[in-house]
């Protein structure tokens, strides 16, 4: 499901302040201006102090990848596979230009331009290993950012708690709603740090680490369908070989709906 990662976090939100408000908590004492901005300035302070300030402007889209990611439909792929290999063998590999226009995924399609350019099959793997070594640089850049993040938020929180209770024994003998609201403070900067670590950071770089693989299996599985057409594989072997890539419940699944046999 396309949302799901979005919807696990908004329940774990709900979880957590739903169970506040059941004891009879109220919302409006939780989010108090000092501790949130103890907490999450000081982690994204910290967090923009360890990388770039590229790397800190790119959040906003690496946490909308997280919670709604582009997803490609491996069956479709494998199909149009198996359908441009028969066309190839027919009309050969230069006729697979005209079809480009067909292709379900962006780096089939650049594989398949620099087949149909004459690149020979050693070169293509060695060039399509070296794109996913570079994009798994970038990638990881991206994940460590969140885990630091993930780091920092109970660090912060700790910070803010501290900073309350000094500024709660500052304040003895005053004023009793003075000693209470520092000590509110104290207690929710430890639980914003934590909170926001556990149902924001963590999870959303833990979600790119998983997109991350998926999108290396499946660059593999269109790097092996390339070549197998470049080499003049067999539809049903080349088929047998793309079908390796899924769980052997879905290749059941799949051989019984199109059946066993290419025709």
């Amino acid at each position: 499901m396309r949302f799901s990662s979005g919807l696990a976090l908004l329940f774990g939100f709900i979880a957590v302040f739903g169970a506040f408000v059941w004891e009879s908590g109220s919302l409006e004492s939780v989010f108090l201006g000092p501790a949130l901005l103890i907490v999450v300035g000081g982690t994204l302070a910290a967090g923009l102090a360890g990388t770039s300030v590229e790397v800190m402007a790119r959040m906003p889209k690496l946490i909308w990848i997280a919670l709604f990611p582009k997803r490609y439909d491996k069956i479709e792929i494998i199909d149009q596979f198996v359908e441009f290999s028969i066309f190839s063998r027919k009309e050969g590999i230069l006729a697979l230009e005209s079809r480009l226009n067909e292709v379900k995924h962006p780096y089939m399609r650049r594989l398949f331009l620099l087949m149909i350019d004459g690149t020979d099959p050693q070169t293509l793997q060695k060039m399509a290993e070296t794109e996913v070594s570079y994009m798994s640089e970038r990638h990881n850049i991206n994940i460590t950012l969140f885990q630091k993040l993930g780091g920092y938020s109970p660090t912060m929180g700790i910070i803010g708690t501290v900073m309350g209770l000094i500024a709660t024994l500052a304040s003895a003998g005053s004023d009793p709603t003075v000693l209470i609201r520092h000590i509110a403070t104290a207690f929710i900067a430890t639980m914003w740090g934590i909170i926001l670590a556990n149902l924001l950071w963590l999870p959303i770089g833990d979600k790119l680490r998983v997109l991350h693989l998926e999108e290396v299996e499946l660059m593999q599985m269109i790097l092996d369908g390339t070549l197998g057409i470049q080499l003049g594989e067999i539809p049903s072997v080349l088929r047998a070989k793309l079908l390796a890539s899924l769980p052997l419940s879905e290749q059941e699944r799949y051989l019984e709906e199109r059946g066993s046999r290419i025709i």
